[in-house]
């Protein structure tokens, strides 16, 4: 008996050959790293404006913005639990129906929200503001707290000029504030890490097994480009393709069935604030190619957004409705993908991946190596005074 567990035992220990990295597997690590320059946000004039940041930073700290005078967005988006709030559902004026998403390198992305239901993040940053269950602020009373607090306004008329009067439309005033948020969260950027280093030494000529990182990482590395193929998602040097999926989550025991990306698709295009709407600051259709042409399809029914990998060890929970407590338990969903979801069918090129402990363990080590240098301290909260 004792031999056969020895030899159970053995079957799963790694090969020298488990991390050792082909041809193939460098050609798809180096399309990972390193991270470029946030692309344009064309309608939206002021997204590198550094007086524009340094309103949306004001704001993003600023509790008064709510209709209690208790949240604000680093509520949802805390600096120290990876600007996410490292609870399942996010907790605003009520809980909410979905998991807070960090905002690490935010402006990579091409749609907001888990059901991409804003197509700018100018555009995203107003409805949280109104909604009952974040923050309930009516456009009368952002409008206040903007004009009456000196520091706000006289930030806000660096930018555009005068704050409107009283009794004025406020739509292009929220519209501009929206765009000050933008421009605050285009500097929240990770980057620095040990996988970018990494790549870095092998783009360089310095073989993988020597480049930085252990051999379980690399086994895990090897696992998520090779079979895997976790990079068909998770792509590119965010490591997101920036698109919706169904991963075939079985309903959530506490929460109503969410259409995720099927309703997302409607919402964004009525958008009063989207790339084509009157506060746009670039309508063309060039621009706006990507709403012009969108249209909802039946198998968009439950599909959410893919997130952001860097930095997912400082982002506990997971998914959209914050279900996984860790990135075990995630492994251990796309290793069995035992469930069928409540809505739509989940994505036919997502098949069990039949993972070892010690494979969940090396993919689990590998997506450590994701974490970037720290942000730099004057963005993790208010800003100066000046």
């Amino acid at each position: 008996m004792g031999s056969i567990a020895l030899l159970a035992c053995g079957c799963d220990r790694p090969s020298p050959e488990d991390a050792q990295l082909g041809a193939r597997d460098v050609a798809e690590v180096l399309k990972l790293s390193p991270l470029p320059e946030a692309p344009p946000s064309p309608t939206n004039a002021v997204a590198d404006n550094d007086d524009a940041a340094h309103l949306g930073q004001l704001l993003f700290y600023d509790s008064r913005l709510s209709s209690n005078g208790a949240v604000s967005c680093a509520t949802c988006h805390d600096p120290q639990h990876g600007f996410s709030d490292g609870k399942p559902l996010s907790e605003g004026l009520a809980t909410t129906r979905r998991h807070s998403q960090a905002l690490w390198n935010v402006a990579h992305q091409r749609w907001f929200f888990w059901d991409g239901r804003a197509d700018s993040l100018w555009a995203q940053s107003l409805q949280p503001l109104q909604d009952e269950s974040e923050m309930g602020a009516t456009p009368a009373h952002i409008h206040d707290v903007v004009a009456g607090d000196a520091e706000l306004a006289a930030a806000y008329e660096a930018v555009f000029g005068p704050v409107p009067a009283a009794g004025e439309a406020l739509e292009r005033f929220l519209g501009n504030l929206g765009k000050c948020f933008e421009a605050y969260q285009r500097k929240i950027v990770s980057t620095g890490s040990r996988f970018d280093a990494f790549v870095a030494r092998v783009r360089g000529g310095e073989p993988p097994e020597s480049a930085g990182l252990s051999e379980e990482e690399l086994r895990g590395l090897k696992i998520f480009v090779g079979r895997g193929q976790c990079v068909l998602c998770h792509s590119g040097p965010n490591l997101t393709d920036s698109e919706f999926h169904n991963i075939g989550l079985p309903k959530h025991p506490d929460l109503k069935k969410d259409s995720g990306r099927f309703e997302g698709v409607r919402l964004v295009k009525k958008d009063p604030f989207n790339g084509t709407g009157a506060f746009s600051d670039d309508r063309s259709e060039e621009t706006n190619i990507k709403l012009r042409y969108l249209v909802v399809k039946m198998n968009n029914m439950a599909e959410f957004k893919t997130p952001s990998l860097r930095n997912v060890a400082l982002t506990a929970p997971y998914m959209h409705d914050g279900r996984f407590a860790t990135i075990g338990e995630v492994l251990t969903h796309y290793s069995e993908l035992k469930d069928d979801p409540p809505l739509g069918h989940r994505e036919e090129t997502l098949v069990p991946l039949k993972l070892s402990k010690r494979e969940k363990a090396e993919l689990e080590a590998f997506l450590r190596t994701l974490t970037g240098e720290p942000l730099d301290e004057s963005l993790l909260g208010p800003p100066p005074k000046r």
